[in-house]
């Protein structure tokens, strides 16, 4: 890692860069999974608002064109970053489960694991892998086959992804599972290795950003990525209150004058999360609407001049 800061950036400074890594400031013909890569992830609770998402950053998108890329397997759904679904590149997604996978077993150990033993998922484990090599399973076949709790458990020792027809636009749940070392390549890759791609997928995306943003995003506790920033050669900045900013080598810092268009953003749409509040693209004021605790899920957005109107 570098070993001083640069420059200080602005809120107007971050929130050029946020908008021109998530594609917002202009549109891209890059294929979907590249996108995905660039973006860091697409969160997926609410199928339509993947397609939704990617149409605000691609151009010439068609609805199917995802379908398309669920179904040829380029990319894929799974239980990931905070334990919530996202889309991802099938060449992200074992790097990122590899990095994640540890931190919430020991989370569910210690938090939610109603008495279950580890030994008892990692035995339910064994027989769902059995069951699924005869294809998907929908999530009632998995609970009748192991009881709801060891069913709710069981992806954090068996790696699970959802497959199509479902967690599509017209089949919006996505309830139709498979090991992913079936539906996938089969896992490669380090732990470190997932944490310093997390750490660059990130930044890439959001940044520049505080560790603490980055840890906040995958779900990981601050410390366990600090020797993925050791090991990565990182740039730094301060944001206008003094705190330390991390960033990727040459990732782009657009001029803060550089107009913005306006842009519609769905449900979940992470740019509009905790983890970038520092680019100022909800304003504090709207928080509460955007996310109300009176529904399930936010509502859909519009940027005007990069920030929610």
């Amino acid at each position: 890692m570098a070993a001083s800061a640069e420059r200080t950036l602005t809120q107007r400074d971050l929130n050029r860069a946020l908008l021109a890594r998530q594609l917002l400031l202009e549109r891209t013909k890059t294929p979907i999974p590249r996108v995905l890569e660039r973006m860091g992830g697409l969160q997926a609770q609410y199928a339509p608002s993947m397609y939704i998402g990617l149409w605000s950053r691609m151009e010439g998108l068609e609805r199917d064109d995802l379908t398309r890329a669920l179904e040829r397997r380029t990319v894929v759904q799974g239980t990931l970053l905070r334990a919530t679904i996202h889309l991802v590149s099938a060449r992200d997604y074992w790097p990122f489960t590899i990095a994640i996978k540890q931190t919430r077993r020991d989370w569910w150990l210690r938090v939610a694991s109603g008495g279950l033993s580890a030994e008892e998922v990692a035995a339910a484990a064994s027989t769902l892998r059995d069951a699924l090599a005869d294809g998907p399973l929908r999530r009632k076949e998995i609970e009748d086959l192991l009881g709801k709790p060891l069913a709710g458990a069981v992806g954090l020792w068996l790696p699970l992804v959802r497959v199509p027809p479902s967690g599509t636009w017209e089949r919006r749940r996505a309830d139709l599972y498979a090991a992913a070392a079936d539906w996938l390549e089969p896992a490669e890759g380090t732990r470190a290795e997932g944490l310093e791609l997390l750490v660059r997928r990130y930044l890439g995306g959001f940044g520049p950003a505080p560790a603490s943003d980055v840890a906040n995003w995958a779900g990981l506790p601050v410390g366990s990525l600090a020797p993925a920033l050791e090991r990565l050669s990182l740039r730094r900045f301060r944001d206008e209150g003094g705190k330390e900013l991390l960033d990727l080598p040459r990732a782009p810092l657009p001029d803060p004058d550089t107009p913005a268009p306006v842009r519609f953003l769905p449900t979940w749409d992470a740019t509009l999360l905790v983890h970038a509040r520092r680019a100022g693209i909800l304003p504090e004021e709207h928080r509460p609407k955007v996310f109300s605790t009176k529904t399930p899920h936010s509502v859909g957005t519009f940027l005007v001049d990069g920030a929610v109107a």
